[in-house]
């Protein structure tokens, strides 16, 4: 299980760095130490940094950037053509989305309560608790109250149902009730503060504890928040989720059938406590760290993800040379034994059909699971030494502790695609035909893919001569074979990691990068049967097309993160520099 690719938190900068404007930051409404005791979940925008922290942040003097203006452009005008898909409502402009935008610039808390107590009802003999949301939201408009009026105004007018509202007081304040079909609203202008929520109690909690008249237990006091508080040291915006609370934010647990319930506690979630972390900018770089924690004792969720090594087996095969290498540890055993223990517990229904699915597995590759999956590390990953990204380049691979019985198994398992089989000193190649089966009169076999299995790793790659060139290189022993970036970024981290991630973007070449993306954009149209899907396709290519792409090496150079394993849990710390 990977929990480092930075390419999957590159968005969620994006988007940060497109509505930061260049103000100064300010406390955030409702911090921990205001929060109730109960609280599930709670995501805070400490509010824009100051101009020079944007200035001299990487990714975001990239956005800001005139090379990158179609970009931002095509985004506002994705935004734009989703915001003014309904008819007979006027649409949004350029220039009013821009000033919405701002609003962004202050801070804001959305968190979600858990309910005191269920009131369980009886409706058609049936007993239940009635339906419960309990997401809040508290924005700071200190400065944006006109503007903060006239997008909730305009929102309003755009509802395909009329609303009945109707005025309301709670906890001393005068207040909005907002009723709709699918379900109703409270909303409270109060002070510097705007409040909404779903339910009138958690309403009315909140603007108590906004105006310090909280009763009960702080959350910055609970131990689950103590537990996480390493990892919430503030920055751009901090998370914090309860795990367990997962399944009732998901719904009532009192209407839950009770084999779902058995299955939810054979998981142990209960074992992960806490999800937390924050983004911050720290000068020139983005940061994003953050952590699950709970309980590592063996037999808990934790069993997926693996130790952790000091030296993975995959190194071997970086050289200067390399773009990025991205590389994951898993327990196999470890998912393997929680998948059992959730859907094969005895007496579930799930359990006969767990039995058949693992039996006819067995029988496909012609010996037990366990035995199959200690055949292999855990460690899986890709990596690239084309500074052109070219997909044909790619190289994947994953670790193997037993060459002689793996290959019997490779053999086993793609016995009617595998087309030839060679040994090159203690390298066996492997090629294998991913249309058409050996062996059936007059069917041809085509479109192959290629597998290298040297003494402890699994390559794979479309191109048999991207395996032969990676294995001909001479790499010197030690530390001299890799990159001189990969390993001072690796020596950041501790020495056992589960997985490790490093991308050189200094090292692409840019141009070929964006002629690469247009090519595999117009296959992924030409291929698509979905209107949407060839309609979002286009999109993005028109992004990458207009664009300079010098713009990015201009500002961007690297990209790293690990993730590793202790007794407190699994931790993650990305940076994009």
């Amino acid at each position: 299980m990977c929990l480092r690719r930075v390419s999957k938190w590159m968005p969620l900068f994006a988007l940060i760095s497109f509505v930061l404007p260049q103000g100064a930051g300010a406390q955030s409404p409702l911090e921990a130490a205001q929060l109730p005791a109960r609280t599930s979940f709670y995501l805070v925008w400490h509010g824009s940094p100051s101009g020079d922290a944007r200035k001299n942040n990487a990714l975001m003097s990239l956005w800001d950037d005139p090379d990158l203006a179609p970009m931002r452009a095509a985004i506002v005008d994705a935004i734009m053509n989703d915001a003014n898909k309904q008819k007979d409502k006027p649409g949004v402009t350029r220039e009013e989305l821009a000033q919405i935008a701002t609003l962004l610039d202050n801070p804001f808390t959305i968190g979600y309560l858990p309910r005191r107590e269920v009131a369980v009802k009886t409706v058609a003999g049936k007993t239940a608790a009635p339906a419960w949301n309990g997401m809040f939201l508290v924005y700071d408009r200190t400065g944006k109250e006109e503007l903060l009026s006239k997008t909730v105004l305009r929102m309003r007018s755009s509802e395909k149902e009329i609303p009945k509202l109707s005025e309301v007081t709670v906890a001393g304040v005068k207040a909005l009730k907002i009723e709709r079909k699918s379900g109703t609203t409270y909303w409270a202008e109060n002070g510097k503060y705007a409040v909404v929520a779903s339910e009138e109690s958690i309403f009315e909690e909140v603007l108590n504890r906004l105006a310090g008249k909280s009763t009960g237990g702080s959350l910055a006091d609970s131990e689950v928040y103590k537990e996480a508080k390493s990892l919430l040291s503030g920055g751009l915006l901090e998370f914090f989720l309860r795990v367990p609370q997962i399944k009732d934010m998901a719904g009532d647990s009192s209407s839950t059938p009770p084999e779902l319930k058995a299955m939810w506690s054979n998981l142990k979630l209960d074992s992960l406590h806490v999800f937390a972390g924050y983004v911050s900018l720290e000068g020139a770089r983005t940061r994003l760290q953050g952590g699950i924690l709970g309980d590592t004792t063996e037999g808990s969720l934790f069993d997926i993800w693996s130790a952790g090594q000091s030296q993975s087996a995959s190194l071997a095969y970086v050289t200067p040379d390399t773009v990025y290498y991205n590389e994951s540890q898993i327990n196999l055993m470890g998912i393997y034994n929680t998948m059992k223990r959730v859907l094969a517990s005895p007496g579930s229904s799930t359990a006969p059909i767990a039995k058949t699915m693992e039996n006819a597995a067995e029988t496909r590759i012609g010996m037990p699971l366990p035995g199959a999956l200690a055949l292999t590390s855990g460690e899986f990953g890709t990596m690239q030494t084309n500074p052109a990204l070219d997909p044909d380049k790619k190289v994947f691979f994953a670790g193997i502790l037993n060459k002689p019985e793996s290959l019997k198994l490779l053999r086993t398992m793609l016995s009617d695609r595998l087309t030839s089989e060679r040994n090159e000193g203690n390298v066996t190649y492997l090629k294998i035909s991913l249309k058409g089966n050996q062996g059936a009169a007059g069917v041809a076999q085509w479109k192959f893919y290629h597998l290298a299995v040297p003494p402890v790793l699994l390559l794979g790659a479309s191109k048999s001569d991207t395996l032969r060139g990676m294995l001909s290189q001479p790499r010197p022993a030690g530390a001299d074979s890799l990159p001189a970036n990969l390993t001072a970024a690796r020596a950041k981290f501790p020495e056992k990691l589960i997985g490790f991630s490093y991308y050189d973007l200094q090292k692409l070449d840019w141009p070929a990068v964006q002629q690469n993306w247009k090519t595999q954009m117009t296959k992924a149209v030409a291929g698509s049967k979905s209107t949407d899907s060839v309609g979002k396709t286009k999109m993005l290519n028109d992004w990458m097309s207009n664009l300079n792409p010098i713009v990015f090496p201009r500002h961007l150079h690297s990209m790293t993160g690990a993730s590793w394993k202790d007794a407190s849990g699994v931790h993650f710390d990305e940076w994009l520099d």
